[in-house]
């Protein structure tokens, strides 16, 4: 027969693994999981232009377009330098870049801001 102890140690190491598991699925879930998504469709009319732009590789109204986006205030999720480029959404009635982007990332992801980076959701363009 099993010994108290046994069954004990058994118990225990299920309920670690089950805890662990957990835990390592929070991390690999991935990081945009934290993200609103928004379909394309929902915003401005000129996320839509814009979008449409970085499909046909430009012309882009700005010179810092196509620029890298350093990610310093590390709200998307962390990846090496290079790897996301911000894009100007034009906002009616300003002469300047005003405080509208997209950002796209080397795998497809593509990320709005209204507020200059404060805040992101992040955008599906089929949609």
């Amino acid at each position: 027969m099993f010994s108290r102890r046994r069954i004990s140690a058994a118990l225990v190491g299920l309920i670690v693994l089950v805890v662990g598991g957990w835990l390592v699925q929070d991390v690999l879930a991935g990081e945009d999981a934290e993200f609103d998504v928004v379909a394309l469709s929902e915003l401005p009319s000129q996320v839509a232009e814009t979008w449409q732009r970085i499909e046909a590789g430009g012309p882009f109204p700005y010179p810092g377009d196509g620029t890298v986006f350093g990610n310093r205030e590390g709200l998307l999720p962390n990846r090496p330098h290079g790897y996301y480029l911000e894009y100007t959404v034009p906002t009616p009635g300003l002469d300047d870049r005003g405080t509208r982007r997209l950002v796209t990332g080397e795998d497809a992801e593509l990320y709005y801001t209204e507020d200059h980076y404060q805040t992101f959701v992040l955008v599906d363009p089929d949609r």
